[in-house]
C-alpha cells in the first residue's frame, strides 16, 4: 500500500522521504529505478531551493535532515547532491534552533545516521557540535521528564523523537542516561491502558505510538514485552495495529480514514520493530548501508524482505 501510494516519491513530509526510508530500511523489493527516480527528484529540489549556506529552507533545518535520512537509507552521498553538501546546512546551531526543539533533534538523528562529521560553519552563527546539540536537547527537557514543542506537559511524539536522537549516547554520556531514564518513566506514566498514546488534545492516535516504538527499539527496549510499556489492554505495537485498515494503510485516529502521514509513520515504526526483532541496526542507525559516492551509479536493490 505504501509503495502503491507513492509511485514517484518527491521531496516532502508526506509522499516523499518517510516512504522512501520505510521501504529502504525494510529491504522491500521496490520497482526498478524507484530509488533512482526519487534521487532525481531530490536533485531537482535541491537545485531549486538551496541557499549559499547549503540550507533548503530559511528556518526549517528539518528539510536538510529529512533528505539526509532518506538519501542515506538508499546509499546516496549526501555531501554531493547536485553539487551541494546537505550536511553543511546543519552546521549552524543558531539556525537549527529556529525550529525550537525539533531542529536540533532531527539534525542529530541525521548526523548520526551514518556517523557524519559536521562541516565547518559557513558565514556567521554558532558552530554546531554534537556536544552543544545534545546540551540544547537536554536543556529543553521538561520537569515531568518529557519534551514538547510548547507548554509544560510532555508530548509523547516529541519525547519519542528526543529519545531517538539521544539513544546513541545512552551508554556513554551520564547526563543523557539520566535524562533518558526519566523520559522513559514519563512515557510509561502517560501511556494509556490500551497501550497507546494521545497528544495534541486529539486523543489516541497512531503517530504517537509510532514515535514511541521507534524510540524504544533504538534504546534496545522491546515495546511488546517490557513491563513498563505493557498495560492492561495492550502495548505500543498492538495499539498501533488497531489503526490498520483492511485494504491497506493506516488511519490517524480510530474514527478516521486512510491517511498519508499515518501510513508512513505506522509503516516505518513497524520496520523499526521488525529490525529490532531480527537483531539489525535500528531504524536510523544506517551504519549497515553502503554509501555510493558515484552519483551516476544505480542504487543497489535490497532483496532482503
Amino acid at each position: 500500500f505504501l509503495l502503491q501510494n507513492t509511485p514517484n516519491p518527491e521531496v516532502g513530509s508526506i509522499g516523499g522521504e518517510w516512504a522512501v526510508l520505510a521501504l529502504a530500511r525494510a529491504g522491500y523489493a521496490v520497482p526498478e529505478n524507484y530509488f533512482d527516480n526519487y534521487y532525481t527528484n531530490a536533485e531537482k529540489f535541491v537545485k531549486e531551493n538551496i541557499n549559499d549556506k547549503e540550507q533548503l529552507h530559511r528556518v526549517k533545518s528539518t528539510e536538510n535532515s529529512r533528505l539526509i535520512l532518506a538519501l542515506t537509507a538508499i546509499g546516496k552521498d549526501v555531501t554531493n547532491v547536485a553539487g551541494h553538501d546537505l550536511l553543511a546546512g546543519l552546521s549552524d546551531l543558531d539556525y537549527l534552533k529556529k525550529q525550537g526543539i525539533n531542529g536540533p533533534i532531527w539534525a542529530l538523528i541525521a548526523l548520526d545516521s551514518h556517523g557524519y562529521e559536521i562541516p565547518a560553519l559557513i558565514g556567521n552563527g554558532t558552530q554546531a557540535t554534537r556536544e552543544n546539540i545534545i546540551a540544547y536537547i537536554l536543556d529543553m527537557q521538561l520537569e515531568d521528564g518529557g519534551w514538547a514543542l510548547f507548554g509544560k506537559n510532555a508530548d509523547p511524539d516529541m519525547t519519542g523523537m528526543a529519545l531517538q536522537a539521544l539513544a546513541p549516547y545512552y551508554e556513554t554520556n551520564a547526563d543523557v542516561t539520566t535524562a533518558v531514564d526519566k523520559a522513559l518513566k514519563c512515557l510509561s506514566d502517560i501511556q494509556l491502558e490500551s497501550g497507546g498514546f494521545s497528544s495534541w488534545g486529539e486523543g489516541e492516535n497512531i503517530e504517537s505510538c509510532a514515535q514511541v516504538i521507534v524510540a524504544l527499539t533504538a534504546l534496545g527496549v522491546n515495546p511488546t514485552t517490557d513491563a513498563h510499556f505493557v498495560k492492561a489492554n495492550g502495548n505500543p505495537v498492538s495499539a498501533l495495529l488497531t489503526f490498520a485498515l483492511k485494504d491497506g494503510g493506516f488511519k490517524h485516529v480510530a474514527s478516521g480514514v486512510v491517511d498519508g502521514m499515518a501510513t508512513e509513520q505506522g509503516s516505518y515504526a513497524l520496520v523499526a520493530y521488525a529490525r529490532f526483532l531480527n537483531g539489525k541496526t535500528s531504524l536510523y542507525d544506517m551504519s549497515d548501508v553502503e554509501i555510493n559516492t558515484n552519483p551516476d551509479a544505480p542504487v543497489p536493490e535490497d532483496k532482503d524482505i
